[in-house]
């Protein structure tokens, strides 16, 4: 997001909770500023420096399975933060909008009569980061209806692409990376591949959160997701073929997660309706990316 919005011309601040270890990218128009969402104080501070027209809140603890480990800090990071983030913005001298990634894992189990699933199904999610994405969801509305912040929601469904970690895809596609450079022994660890997930490509997803931003309705959250779903197993397998190596695959207990739902799957009519907004990527060409990447990253 942060490339794309620079490349458009934008003058970007970004945030990071800590650098990792990686170097950020050193860009016209783009500076980097150290930020935990939890210290309020930091938060206003760098706002009023910045004074931007437009926020886009990506800042989460993000994994499902890391939020059963640790519901606390998943709380105090999505939710906390966020309402930190957004009483900096009423107390701001200036309005931004503040476009905010929310989750399909707000929606939980829903009924195959409701699938590809709408905005207006109930929010009943199976996980405290699905509860915390709930929370950030009604905080977003209640600051548009009370305060008059522009907020607009955008419930991101599965994304993947390069670079990205700790989804099935990305291990897929590491595991066969590091086979190809003979780093690993031919067996690929999963987890369940029986449920069925659309996966959206990282460009379309950055694509879509930025429409919302400019023509998404405020006080609205809108679905974004991919066109169709994939079995897990099926995605696993055109990741094999892509590789092109021999691989013996290998179920985990570790891989595994207390729930999961049997399918997640977005409708898109109202985000598409309003934007104009399509996916355009390929889940080949989103795999083939990410075999690239692993290859020359590993």
């Amino acid at each position: 997001m942060v490339r794309f919005l620079q490349s458009k011309g934008w003058n970007v601040v970004g945030t990071y909770l800590s650098k990792g270890g990686c170097s950020l990218p050193r860009l016209p128009n783009l500076t980097f500023a150290q930020c935990d969402l939890r210290n309020g104080r930091r938060v206003a501070q760098i706002l009023n420096q910045c004074r931007p027209t437009h926020v886009l809140h990506l800042g989460a603890q993000s994994l499902p399975t890391r939020s059963w480990i640790d519901p606390i800090e998943t709380f105090e990071s999505n939710i906390m933060g966020s309402l930190n983030l957004f009483e900096a913005v009423r107390h701001s001298n200036r309005r931004p909008v503040v476009v905010s990634a929310c989750s399909s894992a707000e929606y939980g189990y829903v009924p195959a009569s409701a699938i590809p699933v709408k905005e207006e199904q109930p929010l009943r999610p199976l996980h405290p980061y699905g509860i915390s994405k709930v929370c950030l969801d009604l905080l977003a509305r209640e600051y548009f209806l009370d305060y008059g912040i522009p907020a607009v929601n955008v419930r991101l469904f599965n994304t993947t692409g390069p670079g990205k970690t700790n989804d099935a895809p990305s291990d897929f596609v590491r595991q066969l990376a590091r086979i190809k450079k003979g780093l690993q022994p031919a067996v690929v660890e999963v987890g369940n591949l029986k449920p069925r997930r659309a996966f959206l490509d990282v460009n379309d997803t950055v694509w879509g959160f930025y429409l919302a931003a400019m023509k998404g309705k405020r006080g609205e959250s809108y679905n974004l997701c991919a066109s169709r779903t994939y079995q897990m197993e099926d995605v696993l397998r055109t990741a094999i073929r892509i590789s092109d190596v021999q691989a013996e695959i290998r179920p985990v207990a570790r891989l595994m997660r207390p729930s999961d739902e049997r399918i997640i799957f977005g409708s898109t009519q109202k985000i598409r309706k309003d934007t104009g907004w399509k996916p355009v990527y390929s889940l080949e060409k989103t795999l083939s990316a990410m075999l690239k990447y692993w290859q020359e990253a590993n």
